[in-house]
């Protein structure tokens, strides 16, 4: 009951997701880039979120789910363009070998998060020009 009255209320809110995905997209690019650094430090906290896996799946899922949820509004309710999603779908094929190519991982960080950011500007600047597009496909 209460997940359906938080629901009731995230839908009253006007939410810019294109925001909160390129949001998320930036803070685990901050994450994987600056973490790094202070590597040696956060062992004596007790914090281990560098090599964490299921932090890492965590972060890559909240960012795929938003993304995904963010460019299927803007294609479904305003510009019926598929090249948002080619990027997003680019960048999150990046994002996702990056974890299994850990030698590469920042020469796959950067497109990834340069791809994602990219499809979240292109959908929101798509949105705006085309505030209510209708294509044949539009049931709306």
């Amino acid at each position: 009951m209460l997940l359906f009255v938080i629901f009731a209320l995230l839908m009253k809110l006007k939410i810019n997701w294109d925001a909160l995905g390129i949001g998320a997209s930036l803070a685990c690019a901050i994450h994987c880039a600056l973490l790094p650094l202070f590597m040696s430090s956060l062992p004596l906290f007790g914090i281990n979120i560098i090599d964490n896996l299921a932090f890492e799946a965590g972060m890559i899922v909240l960012a795929f789910l938003i993304g995904t949820y963010a460019l299927f509004h803007g294609f479904r309710k305003h510009h019926h363009s598929w090249f948002p999603f080619l990027l997003f779908i680019a960048g999150f094929a990046c994002l996702v070998l990056k974890q299994f190519f850990i030698h590469y991982a920042t020469w796959l960080l950067i497109p990834a998060v340069v791809f994602i950011v990219a499809a979240h500007l292109i959908n929101y600047r798509s949105c705006r020009i085309h505030d209510h597009a209708h294509a044949d496909d539009c049931n709306h």
